[in-house]
Order: C-alpha cells, then structure tokens, then sequence
C-alpha cells in the first residue's frame, strides 16, 4: 500500500506511450514497458496477455484486438481467466492524461472483490467515457 492506495504492478504494451509509465510511476505504481520484461517485440497478444497473467500485472493496451482477447479469453473456463485490462480506447496523445484521471477509479476497482471470481480489474477509458467491467 502507498498511505491508503495499493501498489499497483502495470505491464504496457508495445503500442502504450512511455508517458503512462511516467503517470503511473509518478502516482507510486510500478510500471514494466514491454521492450523492457523479455517479451519480443511484436509478439501476438495471447504471449502478451500470458506474460501479464502470470507476473499478475494490469495489462494495459491500446490494441484494439486486445479487448476481444480479454473478453473472448477472460470469462468462464477461458485461458486467461485472471487477465487484468486496462484498455485505452483513446488517441494516443490523451493516453496519458486520460489515465492520470482515472487513476483513483483504477485503484478503487483494485481493490473489489468479484464474488466467485476473486480480484478482476477491467477497465476501459475512451475519450470521453470511462466504463469498468465487473
């Protein structure tokens, strides 16, 4: 915990600006870029989405694809069951910002607990809309 927040582990994507490294890792979280973790550069999502389940990261993407893996993968007896997103479906020049604003909503949906399913974050922000999937 960071006072009365969580320490939250980030993993982005290829396609994420550095600048939401900087955003999360300003508000006290980690933050791994993937040309930084191993994972090759241009991998398919399924080798992204795995790397993020078993370092028990919050994958964040601005692959348009990456919402249908999740959702496609994440509900029932799927392979990425525990898959943690947060989608910016957002230009990526307000990726950023857009993520500096939502930082308190991604930290409260941390923290909820899902009956039968434990701890599940997915959270999309777009441009003018923030959604949380429970």
């Amino acid at each position: 915990m960071n006072g009365d927040r969580p320490v939250l582990k980030f993993f982005l994507d290829e396609g994420v600006p550095d600048s939401v490294a900087v955003v999360i890792r300003d508000r006290g979280h980690q933050a791994v870029l993937l040309r930084e973790s191993g994972v090759a550069r241009g991998s398919p999502d399924q080798v992204v989405c795995a790397f993020a389940e078993a370092t028990d990261a919050i994958l964040v993407a601005l692959d348009a694809d990456m919402k249908r893996v999740a959702q496609g993968y994440g509900a029932g007896a799927g392979r990425f069951r525990r898959l943690n997103l947060l989608k910016l479906s957002c230009a990526e020049p307000n990726a950023a910002r857009r993520v500096r604003e939502a930082m308190s909503l991604i930290e409260h949906e941390w923290l909820v607990e899902r009956p039968g399913r434990g701890r599940k974050l997915f959270v999309e922000i777009g441009i003018d809309v923030i959604r949380t999937m429970r």
